[in-house]
């Protein structure tokens, strides 16, 4: 069913600074907060004190019982030259949220966090208004998969469906919406039916609130393979979802810059639209910390845009002020990614890209 609801002006002001320049997205919100070392209580607050299971590692929680450590964490990252503002929602749609006995609290928490970012990038627009700061409202992949069994003995299981995926997809993008949010980052995409039901989720959403959000997708590449989770290359993966017609699409996390760099490059070829980028800073060492430094991560961005490939980035897992400080400084004046005009082609996908003539 065509999606009817006004296109929100976002995707014009966008659009048009998406051509001028490499947009710059954050970093990673809960190595962030990891660094902070919060204890359970720190989690529970004064609210939460009494409730029945733990919930330490809930990160967006935070945004209600720590509100000023997740507003000073956005301010890090705009100090340091971001253009793009993830709210700290990526395990707040109810499916998630179900892990803490919280999904009752979903709405709550994306509505909170879409507000704390948008009042911070508010602040940052109006000292200066020549460079506005975006909120982008996060919707994870969820801890489910549509198209996985999570039983081996039995490949035919689901633990999640399709429908309840939609039905939590909207509920978080409506309270995004109702927060402030700017844009729609449907984001580390492992699964692409999941995206599909994110996907379908966003535009059901739009149709309820009467109006559109420029909406960005974000897959990941698991490991050398170069292939997402349930096993699409890059190319077939775009060819999955390009009919929802994002204003951009890209990849993040798992893999750092030195081995995300040719599927990075891959999707530059393929894609109609604007590209986004956020890897991690390099891969996780014995202790799941993350070693590659500001400059060094930056190098291999800086090279990326040279090369013509991105039109948005950012950092994923491992990434601070100082290295999304590190990007801004070193792509200041580099041209961003000229949109390519595609043959019309039957461009199908399965595990691989399919496109005929």
């Amino acid at each position: 069913m065509p999606n009817n609801a006004p296109t929100n002006n976002k995707q014009a002001e966008i659009s048009a600074a998406l051509k001028e320049r490499i947009l710059i997205l954050d970093g990673a919100m809960g190595t962030m907060i990891q660094d902070h070392k919060l204890e359970e209580e720190d989690y529970r607050g004064e609210r939460f004190k009494d409730w029945h299971v733990l919930i330490k590692g809930n990160n967006d929680l935070l945004s209600l019982t720590k509100p000023d450590l997740i507003t000073d964490i956005h301010r890090g990252f705009l100090s340091a030259g971001a253009d793009i503002i993830e709210t700290n929602t990526f395990n707040s749609t109810t499916i998630s949220m179900e892990d803490y006995d919280m999904a009752s609290l979903s709405h709550e928490i994306n509505l909170e966090s879409a507000k704390l970012a948008r009042a911070i990038c508010d602040e940052f627009t109006a000292k200066t208004p020549e460079k506005p700061r975006y909120v982008a409202g996060v919707l994870g992949p969820t801890s489910k998969t549509c198209s996985i069994s999570p039983d081996v003995n039995d490949p035919g299981y689901r633990n999640v469906t399709f429908d309840k995926l939609v039905t939590a997809y909207i509920e978080s993008t409506l309270a995004l919406m109702e927060g402030g949010a700017d844009l729609i980052l449907i984001e580390t995409i492992f699964d692409t039916l999941n995206a599909k039901a994110a996907s379908f989720g966003v535009e059901e959403a739009f149709e309820q609130a009467g109006r559109k959000l420029p909406v960005m997708i974000s897959g990941t590449i698991t490991d050398a393979s170069g292939r997402t989770l349930s096993g699409q290359t890059t190319e077939a993966f775009y060819n999955s979802i390009r009919h929802i017609k994002p204003i951009s699409i890209g990849l993040n996390c798992a893999l750092g810059p030195d081995l995300l760099r040719q599927y990075v490059e891959e999707l530059s070829r393929v894609c109609e639209t604007f590209t986004s980028v956020h890897p991690n800073a390099g891969l996780p060492n014995e202790f799941g910390e993350y070693d590659l430094e500001a400059g060094d991560m930056a190098t291999e961005i800086i090279d990326w845009g040279k090369s013509g490939f991105i039109n948005i980035v950012g950092g994923c897992c491992g990434t601070t002020p100082a290295h999304i400080r590190a990007f801004a400084k070193g792509l200041a004046g580099v041209k961003p990614r000229q949109l390519p005009e595609l043959e019309v082609r039957m461009r199908l996908s399965g595990l691989e890209a399919c496109n005929l003539n």
